[in-house]
């Protein structure tokens, strides 16, 4: 994984320099709060419903074992013993006092993290697929192009205030497990005809008040334009963005005023000044950053013999079997299997980890993994480099310290924003409606027979829980001071992206697990064999569901 260089650490060490003085000149009354906002908002902080929030980056997801120990250390001394993984692969804590911050930030400069742009009008984290360098289909891995960008992106004074927040996923698979269509940019690294690395190029996708499907602007981009090209489409966004009103600012909302032609005109116009400029990447740049991504010390392993091993415990150990039938995906690398940690567990908010599961991680990296794992979109922990013949211990260890739910892509795999318990900004709870409904499908065979299912709860229109594109997406909304719950049908974030559609009126709190209860039946009743919840869906659409829903 990507490390440190010195003008990383000349830039991280000087931002926190200067955020500590703003800090100090915030609280001494010298920085009224509208001077001090886009200070600390471009510095990761939050001011939510009872404390601030500080979000960390987590670049593409990977996270190695020291830096996991240090996050354990930071939430246990300055703040309540737990930190939240969120939809898009981030880090946050909730409790952080304000004064502590500009040392938080020290103390993650140390292990070459850092806050820098995790929120504010600028481009924020790049994000990617979870299983990045290992999936079986993958054909290129995208975390090089991510460290590009990322670098790129970094204080960029160009594009330090947009209109609005500036979002960019990247794949290299065909299996879409970064939502690349519901971003501001979405890239999917292709080869054309001719054997040539490029990017496949999605513009204007997102979620929030307005969730739009991203539209293809360019078929083929050769990989040494990108960093012009996404230049020039970030021009053409800070010149025509709208900036008086932030609910119609995002990049997506200028797509659809302009028509997706007119906009890749545009592009294409502002690109002729670029193309084959300065920014212009080179193959030693390209390969530089490759080269961060080497593949780890793999041993020769006789896969069906390591396969035979597994299947023999797993045979006397239906618990055991269970996990590896959900929390295991396949690997490129013969005998050797990526592993998801599961942070769903009936009780705890979803993607919530306390600061000794934290260092628990790390162990389990640094034992199973190479001293790596990834943050995911679902809320949980990939160990991506697991050999097979050391499942069953792992399992044993991720058992004990509450990782082993063998839920992961089920109803009860819940994805979740912090809601109206942290959240300013929620009109409603989120956390309490994921555990209700936890609570009520408490018998994992129904919940296994029941195949994939993505549910996701936002606590209100901001869609930090991806609501839209939920199997099942969940709402939180006000009625007169009262919190309601509008649900969403037939949501998809794969590559088969699709935004759900609402059920009809919104729900009461108690009403909820029944009403999912209701619809979970309408889909045994009517599924094909072999058929997942969102096939049938889309095969009978959203009346019999609404029908059941509202029947009196």
């Amino acid at each position: 994984m990507y490390q440190y260089d010195p003008y990383d650490h000349q830039i991280i060490t000087q931002r926190i320099a200067q955020f500590r003085g703003q800090t100090e000149r915030y609280l001494s009354g010298e920085l009224k709060a509208e001077e001090f906002l886009p200070l600390r908002l471009q510095n990761g902080l939050y001011v939510q419903r009872l404390a601030p929030m500080l979000r960390i980056n987590v670049p593409y997801g990977m996270i190695n074992s020291t830096q996991l120990r240090r996050l354990a250390r930071i939430t246990r001394d300055y703040d309540k013993g737990y930190a939240h993984i969120t939809t898009r692969q981030n880090i946050q804590l909730n409790w952080p006092d304000l004064a502590d911050v500009p040392d938080i930030l020290a103390e993650l400069a140390e292990v070459e993290m850092h806050a820098t742009q995790s929120s504010g009008n600028c481009i924020r984290n790049t994000t990617s697929d979870q299983l990045a360098g290992v999936a079986v289909e993958e054909e290129i891995d995208p975390r090089p192009y991510c460290e590009i960008i990322r670098q790129w992106s970094t204080l960029h004074p160009e594009f330090a205030f947009l209109p609005r927040k500036f979002k960019i996923a990247v794949t290299g698979s065909n299996s879409d497990r970064a939502a690349i269509n519901v971003h501001d940019i979405g890239l999917r690294v292709i080869k054309n005809e001719q054997g040539e690395i490029g990017f496949r190029v999605i513009v204007g996708g997102g979620l929030g008040r307005t969730p739009v499907i991203g539209s293809l602007v360019r078929e083929f981009l050769p990989e040494k334009d990108l960093l012009t090209y996404l230049d020039a489409i970030l021009r053409v966004y800070n010149l025509l963005g709208r900036r008086d009103n932030k609910y119609k600012a995002r990049i997506k909302i200028l797509v659809k005023a302009l028509g997706v032609e007119k906009f890749a005109e545009l592009v294409e116009a502002e690109w002729a000044h670029l193309a084959n400029g300065e920014a212009t990447l080179t193959q030693t740049e390209i390969d530089r950053c490759k080269n961060f991504f080497t593949e780890p010390a793999y041993v020769t392993i006789d896969d069906n013999a390591a396969q035979a091993e597994v299947d023999a415990i797993a045979a006397d150990n239906i618990a055991f079997e269970k996990w590896l039938s959900r929390n295991l995906c396949g690997h490129k690398v013969p005998g050797y299997a990526a592993v998801v940690l599961a942070l769903k567990p009936t009780g705890v908010a979803p993607g919530d980890v306390t600061d000794r599961q934290l260092e628990i991680i790390a162990d389990l990296a640094d034992k199973y993994s190479f001293g790596e794992a990834r943050t995911t979109h679902d809320q949980n922990i990939v160990l991506a480099e697991v050999k097979k013949s050391e499942l069953f211990s792992l399992w044993q260890e991720a058992k004990a310290a509450g990782f082993a739910t063998p839920n992961i892509g089920t109803l009860t795999d819940v994805i979740c924003c912090p809601g109206g318990d942290f959240c300013s900004l929620a009109n409603a709870k989120s956390i309490p409606i994921a555990e209700a409904i936890q609570r009520r499908f408490d018998d994992m065979d129904y919940v296994y027979d029941l195949g994939d299912i993505d549910l996701n709860i936002s606590g209100c229109m901001n869609a930090c829980g991806h609501h839209h594109v939920g199997h099942i997406g969940i709402l939180g909304v006000d009625k007169k001071g009262k919190e309601f719950y509008q649900i969403q049908l037939g949501g998809d974030s794969s590559e088969n992206t699709a935004l759900g559609k609402v059920l009809g009126p919104a729900f009461g709190e108690t009403e909820i697990p029944d009403i999912i209860a209701g619809i979970l039946n309408v889909f045994v009743e009517n599924r094909h064999d072999g058929e997942q919840f969102v096939e049938t869906y889309n095969r009978i659409g959203l009346a019999p569901y609404k029908e059941r829903a509202y029947a009196k």
